[in-house]
């Protein structure tokens, strides 16, 4: 596995103005993986504390706020040296012990010379608790599902990879590249960006083994739902989680609460909508009623859609059989492209600071699936699951604002093009949409 994420953590390392870091993230999307292997190639030795395995950890928090004797009994308790610098401390499962969060406060004011990194799952849950939190004292990083790219790192198609990294006018990507680039994104599409459901494929090879381990993954989320303090809120946080699926079945794929349970009302679902927010395993997409900034200044907090933190996981929560798939475009026309819209957005959001928001109007019908925030430019995008794409509403969109679109963004199975200014990207370039959207933007000034 390759995670692009350890160049950001070497800039971490690096940096005069470090703090402890804060790693996020759902279950399983790598994170504890992640910090091993880069304390393994960047540090003399790694120092792990698991604050779920062992629970005796915690009492070393309770009664001090030094961080030398914080340290010294870790030390003696668990047998591992620790040395500043050279030592790469990793505290996991760290929403178990908030004290030990609060520490980081400490680490960073009285012993920047240690390097000290937290995981944990649900840690947007703790967070959003308003206990003596560090504000101010830590660095936070977002680990999401493998990108594409690193799909195909993981599969050994460096060869691809490369290539896509190097495209650098917009052109047409020959048959040679376009084509296996295309049979890896269908596979994307059933394995997702679970970092465990990844190597099952790329080293076994194995379609079953990949459905149960995305199984096993949907499975630990929805224990997870009875952590909600309120039990009675439980039940709610399933109920919305397996309504997703045929939410974005409809036509129109704004959320409905009546889809969740007949009757079922906006407050009375409200909190448990948000855990999964905050937990981060699902994206929550504002509609905006026009392409201003802030774009949070245009929202329209009554309609929004919700999105999953991976396609995969979609896919296996929506029971779709990867056997499907092979079935020339099927794949990306299931239930009215929602796979497809799922897997843009899940990419785009790694890319740009401010989430998505999404654009329409009634009558007559219009949608623009998403609007991207680009430096001080908003980006009207369209996402066509087939070959088949005249983009009526895009063309809408720049008639009511002509003035704020530099660029139409349509994202499809055709080949890349900028025709006058609508930029098409093949889905399986959605990892270069920044890129490519700078190349198409000063091709457009020059000619």
């Amino acid at each position: 596995m390759e995670r692009l994420l350890l160049k950001r953590l070497l800039e971490w390392k690096n940096s005069p103005y470090r703090k402890p870091l804060i790693l996020k993230g759902v279950r399983q999307v790598g994170k504890t993986w992640i910090l091993k292997e880069f304390g393994k190639l960047y540090y003399e030795n790694i120092a792990y504390f698991n604050f779920d395995e062992n629970e005796e950890y915690k009492q070393f928090f309770e009664t001090t706020k030094n961080v030398d004797r914080i340290l010294q009994n870790l030390m003696l308790a668990s047998g591992q040296k620790i040395m500043p610098e050279k030592t790469f401390i990793i505290f996991d499962e760290v929403q178990e012990c908030p004290k030990a969060i609060n520490s980081m406060k400490y680490f960073c004011e009285n012993a920047p010379q240690y390097h000290i990194a937290c995981a944990g799952s649900l840690l947007g849950i703790s967070l959003a608790k308003p206990s003596s939190f560090p504000v101010g004292k830590v660095n936070f990083m977002q680990v999401d599902p493998m990108t594409f790219t690193e799909f195909l790192l993981a599969s050994g198609d460096e060869n691809l990879a490369e290539y896509l990294n190097k495209v650098d006018t917009i052109e047409p990507i020959p048959d040679a590249f376009f084509n296996p680039l295309y049979e890896k994104l269908k596979m994307y599409y059933v394995t997702g960006g679970m970092p465990e459901s990844v190597r099952m494929w790329t080293e076994e090879r194995d379609v079953s083994a990949v459905q149960e381990v995305l199984s096993g993954i949907i499975n630990a989320y929805e224990r997870d739902f009875a952590k909600y303090p309120d039990v009675n809120e439980f039940p709610k946080i399933s109920m919305i989680w397996k309504s997703i699926p045929s939410q974005l079945a409809r036509e129109n794929k704004k959320f409905i609460y009546k889809a969740v349970k007949e009757g079922a009302r906006a407050r009375e679902y409200e909190n448990a909508l948000q855990w999964l927010v905050d937990a981060r395993l699902v994206h929550k997409i504002y509609r905006s009623s026009a392409p201003g900034l802030p774009m949070s200044a245009y929202d329209d907090l009554s309609a929004f859609k919700i999105y999953l933190v991976d396609v995969g996981l979609l896919r296996r929560l929506s029971q779709l059989a990867p056997t499907a798939f092979g079935e020339g475009n099927r794949l990306f026309t299931e239930f009215k492209g929602a796979l497809t819209e799922n897997f843009v957005l899940q990419i785009l959001i790694t890319q740009f600071e401010v989430i998505p928001r999404y654009w329409n109007q009634n009558n007559p019908p219009y949608e623009v699936d998403f609007l991207i925030q680009r430096e001080n430019d908003i980006f009207p995008v369209e996402i066509k699951s087939g070959v088949n794409t005249t983009s009526r509403s895009l063309k809408k969109f720049k008639e009511l604002f002509p003035d704020q679109v530099k660029l139409r963004i349509r994202f499809s199975l055709d080949n890349l093009k900028l025709d006058d200014d609508v930029l098409n990207i093949p889905l399986f370039m959605v990892d270069q949409t920044d890129r490519l959207i700078d190349i198409a933007l000063e091709y457009r000034r020059l000619h």
